[in-house]
């Protein structure tokens, strides 16, 4: 009994310092990093059907100030560098698709996307939900002249948000959801997951696409004022860049990204752009504007 102790307890020496060692030690294999959970609901079986470049990074989160940032007031010298720019191709329109139709790789799929109504409708078609020859050539001709990879025919989260960014680039206030004021007015939907300015009626800014915040740390609804600005603000919470960071309801804020805003994963409650209009939103915006956040981010 006494020497199958000793050996137990030699055994489980033995594992600790092995597992102990570092990554690049003989002997050690590099420890791979933990898989990312699927996102809950309908969409959690989705994936990027295209590949990323290898300077970005497959991610499908992106942390964001969680507490209020402590506020001051950026030297002239700060103020002076403009936030890098992200590598090319971080906002290319990477569809979701099931995992056995990217690596199939197929031509035109025959399953129905969680968006499959919306989309037919959207395109004229009959709208039953049911993915047909004729669906798929028709969804799929749209994805190729909107730059929607890949061009499978599969309605999913990214075919159904470009059209309703096209649908809104005209006149995105035309359900009247925003209230309309004699000042500035961010207006913030996370339903279509877009954002715009307008002063009166007119539309100032955008719209553009956004990625608001997840289940669990949603986009906080409402009238909101910009009480802070700061265009290299790095989150000291999650060690991230926030570039032009426009904070208006405590740890949340407009800021640009350095990852897709296509994702099925949202935020951590901040409006995520693009940094190119990010940039052009810190030009419109300013210290003590009104922001008004409404609807709900599908899937949350």
């Amino acid at each position: 009994m006494t020497s199958r102790r000793t050996a137990g307890r030699a055994l489980a020496l033995l594992l600790a310092a092995v597992t102990a060692l570092p990554a690049g030690a003989a002997g050690a294999a590099p420890v791979p990093p933990a898989p990312v959970p699927p996102a809950p609901g309908p969409l959690g079986e989705l994936v990027p059907g295209v590949a990323p470049g290898p300077a970005q990074p497959w991610s499908v989160d992106t942390p964001d100030q969680a507490l209020p940032p402590v506020v001051y007031t950026p030297s002239a010298e700060e103020e002076a560098v403009e936030p890098r720019g992200a590598v090319a191709g971080t906002y290319a329109l990477v569809e979701y698709v099931p995992l056995g139709e990217a690596v199939a790789r197929v031509s035109c799929t025959g399953k129905a996307g969680p968006y499959q109504r919306q989309v037919e409708r959207w395109l004229g078609l009959r709208v039953d939900g049911v993915q047909s020859a004729a669906d798929c050539r028709v969804i799929r001709a749209f994805q190729v002249r909107q730059g929607i990879k890949p061009a499978i025919g599969f309605a999913g989260p990214v075919t159904w948000g470009r059209m309703q960014y096209l649908s809104a680039r005209r006149d995105p206030n035309a359900a009247g959801r925003c209230p309309v004021r004699s000042h500035p007015v961010a207006c913030v939907d996370l339903s279509r997951q877009l954002t715009w300015v307008q002063k009166g009626r007119k539309v100032v800014f955008g719209a553009v696409p956004i990625r608001s915040g997840r289940a669990g740390y949603r986009t906080r609804a409402g009238w909101h004022r910009i009480y802070w600005r700061h265009k290299n603000h790095w989150s000291t919470l999650y060690n991230t860049p926030m570039p032009y960071a426009q904070f208006f309801s405590g740890g949340q804020a407009f800021h640009g990204v350095y990852g897709s805003l296509h994702t099925t994963v949202g935020s951590m409650g901040c409006v995520n752009l693009s940094v190119p209009d990010a940039r052009r939103l810190w030009s419109v915006l300013k210290k003590g504007d009104r922001v008004f956040v409404w609807g709900r981010r599908p899937g949350t």
